[in-house]
């Protein structure tokens, strides 16, 4: 089994700083909110973040869904340090030094676009029971500019040097033009290409931009309400998890070298991969409902289980398996947070 080098794992999103708080219905209500939801932020939520921060016991993490993937997979990896490569968009600001500050403790070689127009985006996790309602302020994360930062020889080397490349569909809101170069560099070169469905709104507001990467996607990540929207916009005609899963993987692709993978998880639900030409269902491991203590980073760190396995070339089964138990680790705690070392063989 080889052992991935430095910056074999290349991912570029949204740094965030996740503002995590337990709330009740009533916050939800006022701002507008649904459980489960991901939305960005909008004039009216911007409120939201000031009252949160006073009314709630509130805990600050490095989120943004790529950065929390590829942080995930650095922590199952473990050694060596800096597998994971990280690029995105931050301010000069306090809250850009802690997310400076986390990547370095992560291990992860994170080379951020740094300006001082906009503040370092944040993300509102608003908590209730065992559900999670998201919405993200962008701010700096919006001003990732290709030209300024991808295009530059030091940064593009690194992307050169990675063999898997994952991007969530968040960023198609920032910087498609970004995602198409790295996409491209990836089929050109029979490298692996990763992308997330990310949430209802990106099938729904983004289809365009999306629809121009699918091509040169060689493994494709969803939920089950990610994978119906996706469904309906592209008139698959079906709400058959599995249906689904092979139409998005026969859809047209560039690099014919590698078939298409389609993986979606489905909460407690078995999550579903087309294997070749057949769907196979992967039963999740057992929780105890009264042990989970925060969804919010679960289908993130199901990916980044996934790509740890991935970058040491091993077959989907296990890739699988280590997207189940990291984010079964993951769901006991509050965050996109986990214990020093993982327990996974």
């Amino acid at each position: 089994m080889p052992t991935p080098s430095e910056n074999t794992l290349f991912g570029m999103g949204n740094p965030l700083l996740d503002i995590s708080a337990v709330v009740d219905k009533d916050f939800l209500d006022k701002f507008g909110l649904k459980l489960n939801d991901q939305i960005l932020a909008e004039e009216h939520h911007k409120a939201l973040f000031e009252e949160i921060v006073q009314k709630n016991k509130v805990e600050y993490h490095a989120g943004g869904s790529t950065q929390n993937s590829v942080k995930i997979a650095q922590w199952m990896i473990q050694e060596p340090h800096k597998v994971a490569t990280f690029f995105g968009c931050i301010g000069t600001d306090r809250f850009g030094e802690i997310l400076k500050k986390k990547a370095e403790e992560a291990h992860v070689d994170a080379h951020y676009y740094e300006q001082n127009e906009e503040p370092t985006g944040t993300c509102a996790a608003c908590i209730t029971g065992d559900n999670r309602s998201l919405v993200a302020n962008l701010a700096a994360a919006n001003c990732y500019k290709k030209e300024k930062h991808l295009d530059l020889d030091s940064n593009w080397e690194l992307v050169k040097k990675a063999k898997v490349y994952y991007i969530a569909g968040f960023f198609l809101t920032v910087s498609p033009e970004s995602i198409l170069k790295v996409a491209k560099h990836a089929s050109e070169n029979n490298k692996i290409f990763c992308m997330n469905l990310s949430a209802p709104f990106i099938s729904q507001f983004f289809k365009e931009p999306l629809m121009k990467v699918m091509p040169y996607v060689d493994i494709l990540f969803g939920n089950e309400t990610e994978a119906a929207t996706f469904a309906k916009e592209l008139g698959f005609e079906t709400d058959d998890i599995a249906e689904i899963a092979k139409k998005a993987q026969n859809l047209p692709k560039e690099n014919t070298k590698r078939q298409r993978m389609v993986v979606f998880t489905q909460g407690k639900d078995d999550t579903v991969a087309t294997v070749g030409e057949k769907v196979t269902r992967f039963p999740v491991l057992d929780i105890d409902q009264n042990d989970i203590v925060d969804t919010n980073g679960a289908g993130d760190a199901f990916v980044g289980g996934f790509l740890s396995s991935l970058v040491k070339e091993q077959a989907v089964e296990e890739c699988i398996r280590a997207g189940h138990y990291s984010a079964n680790v993951i769901i006991r705690r509050v965050g996109c947070t986990f214990p020093e070392k993982p327990d996974f063989q």
